[in-house]
């Protein structure tokens, strides 16, 4: 008989992680990866080659991340289905896959059944996101941090171990407007430290120690 399968993409650029997956949704009647990238030009790329009813992207990959990924895709295919799956849960990045068009978040610790649970319940158009992740993203929602792109700058040098003075000559600004910048940062991240506010922004994600 003739079945008509649910055929998936998967982009990830580590092989165990792809076979793994491929082997869970191959085992299950009516499911069917017709296509594996290696990192996010190959995932664009093969997504339009192929045309698949879904697609779950990993976030961190060469090339392009999965984000970035994901917008493509959508630039592309207005009505593409994307399962984002990643071992990476900060606020920012959560709202940034569904701002960008993804369905479902889901990290790479979910149990089989509820992987292919998402996938049909994806490819049916609804959206999904496990329990921790939807309330990430709602206290995100209401806590919602909002900083300039002087104050997003000093941040990132904070977080990379920069002294006033540094920060100040990368930025070709005064010690004093640095100290001021800081002032606002804590404020608006609710610390008093500079190790807090490094601390807190790399747990909401909107600074990376690579």
């Amino acid at each position: 008989m003739d079945i008509r399968h649910i055929r998936v993409l998967l982009a990830d650029d580590h092989p165990i992680v792809r076979g793994g997956v491929a082997q869970i949704l191959n085992q299950q009647p009516g499911i069917a990866v017709v296509a594996e990238a290696i990192d996010g030009a190959h995932a664009v790329e093969l997504y339009l080659r192929h045309r698949p009813d879904v697609a779950l992207v990993d976030l961190r990959m060469p090339v392009f991340d999965g984000v970035e990924v994901v917008a493509r895709i959508r630039a592309a295919a207005a009505d593409a289905a994307i399962i984002v799956l990643t071992t990476f849960d900060t606020d920012d990045e959560i709202e940034r896959s569904f701002q960008a068009g993804a369905r479902a978040y889901l990290l790479k610790d979910i149990a089989p059944q509820d992987l292919v649970a998402c996938v049909r319940a994806v490819h049916a158009g609804r959206a999904w996101a496990s329990p921790g992740v939807a309330a990430k993203l709602a206290a995100r929602m209401t806590r919602r941090v909002q900083l300039t792109a002087r104050e997003m700058a000093v941040l990132r040098l904070l977080a990379g171990a920069k002294p006033n003075r540094e920060i100040a000559r990368a930025l070709s600004i005064t010690e004093g407007t640095v100290k001021s910048h800081l002032a606002h940062l804590f404020e608006k991240l609710d610390v008093a430290s500079r190790t807090a506010a490094v601390t807190t922004a790399l747990r909401r994600g909107l600074v990376r120690v690579d």
